[in-house]
């Protein structure tokens, strides 16, 4: 007898939705109100905000809003209409494209509407079944999804870990080599949760003993590492080295929309490959314009980056002289580990936002281990010292909480299941 589809569904919400009635509205899915910046309002209350990836500021600049407003003046929220191939295709387009491309010091870069649907199709376009990929396993689930589109076979290697990498380029190589296929290796330029660098020095010096092409997702190095802003590439010296570059548009460019950059053949291909791009309505005006001013403003404003970093210093700095594990972040994401259940956790949280007024996201299990609480912490441009001392004072207060049991007790109370 045929299942009905929808069982499976009702009776087994996955690993973060069986936690929705309990977490809807205040854990996931909260809604921030305001103007975005380091104070804005939860629930009717006014909050020291770290969890936007406004690096910069970009979001609420005089500049920007100006160009914003006058872009949906002139366009509307609908130009252009059709996809690029079609009838979407604009010179708006064309010339963030070339400024883009000579930002990452590459030949060519082409638009994409979404980050995550971006990388998915680069990967989906860049492979057939005949070649191999070799990835990070704590790739962002962009990636992972790109991968698991592959026919052809894929290896995962440890976290940054080099012995791993060349472990699996070597089967990857004898694959290869069988099949007549080719490697393509990704990385991250800086990884989400846990704000390390990926080692891309080294995996460019290993390209002199195995033959593969590497594909970074820079997301959150564009605008906030190296000289320039362009990234984890230039701020380790191998910009060059990276064959395929990504970025998304929502992070230190404060808006919607990505890009990848390569050699004009290898982009040349993209255009007319990548399915997520090809039969999707191209990227709105607003957008489109609004980024030509975000990056005018990334590129002639070295100040914006430098403020960034007077306060991640001073935050990662200070939480390390309190005794806070931040891992070996070398970024501008500040990551906070703790121990400690996931009731454990959501009671913290709703003490933080309402005793405290600190807003910040929360990674539990799955995505760490269980017995695991990491605090992210996204410091940006607009935030003050100030808001510096007052955050790293909560944080002492809480740790105290958590380690003396209070926040055990209160979860014991509730009606979280303590086995999940």
């Amino acid at each position: 007898m045929v299942k009905d589809l929808f069982e499976r569904i009702q009776n087994n919400k996955g690993p973060l939705g069986k936690w929705a009635s309990q977490a809807e509205g205040y854990f996931v899915f909260p809604k921030l109100e305001g103007e975005l910046g380091p104070r804005m309002k939860f629930q009717g209350k006014e909050v020291l905000n770290w969890s936007l990836n406004d690096y910069l500021g970009l979001a609420n600049h005089p500049e920007v809003r100006k160009a914003d407003a006058d872009a949906a003046l002139e366009f509307g929220a609908a130009a252009p209409m059709g996809a690029r191939m079609m009838s979407g295709h604009t010179k708006y387009h064309e010339q963030l494209e070339n400024e883009l491309a000579a930002f990452v010091m590459k030949e060519s870069a082409y638009l994409l509407n979404f980050g995550y649907q971006g990388m998915v199709s680069i990967i989906d376009a860049l492979v057939t079944r005949n070649d191999v990929i070799v990835y990070d396993v704590d790739g962002h689930a962009c990636i992972i999804d790109g991968v698991r589109l592959h026919s052809g076979k894929r290896f995962t290697y440890k976290h940054n870990d080099i012995e791993s990498m060349e472990k699996n380029l070597q089967r990857a190589t004898k694959i290869a080599e069988a099949t007549g296929g080719g490697i393509l290796f990704i990385t991250e330029g800086v990884f989400g949760m846990r704000g390390q660098q990926g080692k891309l020095k080294e995996i460019v010096a290993m390209k002199q003993k195995y033959n593969f092409r590497l594909l970074v997702d820079d997301a959150h190095g564009f605008g906030t590492l190296g000289e320039t802003g362009a990234g984890a590439g230039e701020e380790q010296g191998v910009q060059d080295d990276i064959d395929v570059y990504f970025s998304t548009f929502a992070k230190s460019m404060a808006n919607i929309g990505a890009f990848v950059a390569a050699d004009k053949d290898i982009i040349d291909y993209l255009k007319y490959n990548l399915r997520s791009q090809m039969f999707a309505k191209a990227l709105p005006m607003i957008q489109t314009v609004g980024s030509l001013k975000r990056l005018e403003l990334l590129r002639n404003h070295p100040e914006l980056k430098n403020k960034l970093w007077e306060n991640v210093n001073a935050l990662q700095s200070g939480l390390r002289e309190k005794g806070f594990n931040i891992g070996d972040t070398n970024t501008c994401v500040t990551p906070v580990y703790l121990e400690g259940s996931v009731p454990e956790a959501m009671v913290m949280v709703n003490d933080l936002r309402e005793n405290y007024g600190i807003f910040l996201s929360i990674v539990i299990y799955p995505v760490i281990p269980k017995g695991m609480i990491l605090l992210r912490v996204i410091p940006t441009a607009p935030h003050t010292l100030s808001d510096i001392d007052e955050t790293l004072v909560a944080f002492e207060a809480i740790r105290e909480k958590l380690e003396n049991g209070t926040y055990k007790e209160i979860a014991s109370t509730t009606k979280v299941d303590l086995d999940a």
